[in-house]
């Protein structure tokens, strides 16, 4: 459970149901009938049977007492006379306002759902009286009612900022996952449109619902919208950590979301770190695995103590030897790009040495080959994107498919940022491989 809500004290609830209501409480015979055609547009008001009428009348005045004592004797007394849907809602109306009196929430609960189920509560009082039922019954996980109640609210245009988190929460953890997502990505689509940011949980709770479900495309698609509007190192961890788990044992494809980590901000630990400089180095990459290293060393993930990877980055040093500095010459041959597999083997050096413009050409020569198609045109995309060709990448990416697909979404997530928002950095994550 990604999110929790607090319970309103009494005394706040009081506030807005206790004042708020107090205008449907009884009145005299004679005053009734011109308070009737001033309140006509507010919708029907309720009147008491002449047999509940005295029953009220000591409600009532034990209400304006502020009596518990004697208000609850009233309502005993009351529940024998209380025959129309009028005298039921006033009934409902008067143990609300014990259950307020008395700080019990389950009289607040009683009595609200006695209002509601007597269909007299008035139109400028449904939303108010709708979304503390369904509050109630959202935190006693009776999720079936909560839903209920808490549509009725938002129907009713309740504006309480914790309804749709319960209303999303209520949809999922009470089976209707469908619904619930689509509630979600409806209200992201409404506020994304209106230049707000959808709040963190927002994502977090569906994503959580969908990866429950066995439900991945859809969850990841949440996970690269959620990165769009979230674009910060936490985010791309936990999206791409996925996408990991997704690549498999595909040393290549790992490698490229690797790359993409480091793209983003994203690598943050020492094991990131290692095994992303252990791909590169598998991969005949020296150049990049001692630029991984280094990276690591300088952003303090990395301690200089650490003898596996100083090790590590020293034989690749070594190995790298003058690459560096002849690669460029080599690159430029045209024997080297008359072969794709060596311009591709090329391409990915220089990318490892951050060359990405010079990577282009060889990555287009080793892509128009026509093997490993995917994979090369993704690996052409990311050398545009980091050279600063984002067009060029954009069109790149959409023609990846394949394994590489999700890999190209995250990279199309990263170059499409949603315009920025003022909601603060997300605490939320939704599960995330070891």
């Amino acid at each position: 459970m990604f999110h929790r809500f607090r319970s309103m004290p009494a005394t706040a609830m009081a506030a807005v149901l206790g004042c708020a209501l107090m205008t449907t409480a009884a009145t005299p015979a004679a005053a009734r009938e011109k308070q009737k055609k001033e309140e006509t547009a507010e919708g029907p008001q309720a009147s008491p049977s002449k047999g509940f009428l005295p029953a009220v009348q000591k409600m009532d005045e034990s209400l304006k007492k502020q009596d518990a004592a004697a208000l609850q004797a009233a309502i005993a007394e009351g529940q024998g006379t209380a025959t129309t849907d009028d005298d039921k809602y006033f009934l409902g109306f008067f143990t609300l306002q014990l259950g307020i009196l008395n700080k019990d929430q389950a009289l607040q609960e009683q009595g609200l759902d006695m209002a509601l189920d007597s269909g007299k509560v008035q139109p400028a009082n449904a939303a108010t009286f709708n979304f503390f039922s369904g509050q109630f019954a959202y935190h006693k996980k009776e999720y079936a009612k909560a839903i209920q109640r808490l549509e009725a609210a938002k129907a009713a245009g309740s504006t309480e900022p914790n309804l749709p988190a319960m209303l999303l929460e209520s949809y999922v953890n009470g089976g209707q996952t469908d619904k619930g997502i689509a509630f979600a990505k409806a209200e992201i689509d409404r506020m994304m449109a209106a230049g707000q940011t959808p709040p963190d949980w927002m994502f977090v709770n569906p994503v959580n619902a969908l990866q429950k479900a066995n439900r991945t495309n859809e969850a990841f698609d949440l996970l690269a919208l959620r990165a769009r509007v979230y674009p910060n190192p936490q985010v791309w961890n936990q999206a791409l950590r996925l996408v990991l788990r997704e690549a498999g044992a595909s040393k290549q494809l790992s490698l490229d979301v690797f790359r993409l980590m480091r793209a983003t901000g994203a690598l943050q630990n020492r094991n990131e770190y290692a095994e992303y400089a252990q791909l590169a180095t598998e991969a005949a990459l020296p150049g990049e695995a001692v630029a991984v290293i280094d990276a690591g060393q300088k952003a303090g993930v990395v301690s200089a103590t650490d003898s596996q990877l100083s090790d590590m980055k020293k034989a690749q040093a070594e190995r790298a030897g003058d690459e560096e500095s002849t690669i460029g010459a080599y690159a430029k041959k045209p024997s080297t790009l008359a072969n794709p597999k060596v311009a591709g083997a090329t391409g990915d050096a220089l990318f490892g040495y951050g060359r990405y413009a010079e990577a282009i050409p060889l990555y287009q020569a080793a892509a128009n080959a026509g093997a490993d198609k995917d994979m090369w045109t993704y690996r052409l995309a990311a050398a545009q994107a980091m050279a600063g060709d984002t067009a060029a990448a954009k069109t790149g990416f959409g023609q990846v498919g394949g394994a590489y697909a999700l890999a190209a979404k995250f990279w199309l997530a990263k170059l499409n940022p949603a315009p920025a928002g003022a909601a603060p950095a997300p605490a939320a994550q939704p599960a995330t491989a070891n």
